[in-house]
């Protein structure tokens, strides 16, 4: 198996590869930058993999929710590959990845994942991570002003950090990790369980989630 993953939703820019089980990542902090690094983060890990767009079994990308700008450059992108190549796509969600991410640091468990949504809210969601980078979903992907956030008894969380004040009075400062982002290594993870599932989308379909509709129509004016 074989899966080239893009993740550019926050203000990091990165590319995974994961080849018959192994995984190489790029992972950059590039605020404003991603559109310039992305492709030649690609064209390195292909190189450095010894593959081809062509000798790959899927694309994948991190469709989000989260910035406008960065999950759509994450689409278009996967999109443009996934033309050329005629290749399969694979969406996976920005707060999944988080919540893989932080279990890798912290342990499997229950994860609650709160990112910065601008406009004092949060993008939210609960997920059980268990082994071998199985996934449930607890609480669907949302936006929610802090204070709304649910939170589950006895559940761990991480996310970008801005919003813990707002949680605080009902999670443990030990029970927060900041500064946890999505990563194209943790979209390739999940991305290989849904590609076995047979999870996958048209290069058309490859659609960002946005979750703002104000944001949408602001952007299409």
């Amino acid at each position: 198996m074989k899966i080239l993953a893009l993740e550019t939703a926050t203000e990091y820019c990165s590319v995974a590869v994961l080849q018959d089980g192994e995984l190489v990542e790029r992972f950059e902090h590039r605020p404003r930058e991603q559109t310039a690094r992305v492709l030649p983060m690609v064209d390195e890990l292909l190189a450095n993999a010894g593959l081809s767009l062509t000798q790959l079994d899927a694309l994948a990308f991190g469709q989000g929710p989260g910035a406008f700008t960065g999950v759509r450059i994450a689409a278009s992108v996967v999109q443009g590959l996934a033309f050329s190549a005629s290749l399969p796509v694979v969406g996976v969600s920005t707060l999944a990845s988080v919540a893989l991410a932080a279990a890798d640091s912290a342990g499997e468990g229950d994860w609650l994942v709160a990112l910065d949504a601008r406009m004092q809210q949060v993008y939210s969601a609960v997920y059980r991570v268990a082994a071998d980078d199985q996934l449930t979903c607890l609480s669907a992907d949302g936006l929610y002003d802090p204070g709304e956030v649910g939170v589950p008894e006895g559940v761990m969380a991480a996310g970008d950090g801005q919003h813990y004040e707002a949680l605080s009075g009902r999670l443990p400062a030990d029970r927060w990790i900041a500064g946890v982002a999505p990563r194209a290594g943790t979209v390739a993870r999940l991305a290989r369980h849904k590609w076995l599932s047979g999870e996958t989308m048209a290069a058309r379909d490859a659609q960002p989630v946005y979750l703002r509709d104000k944001v949408i129509q602001g952007a299409v004016r």
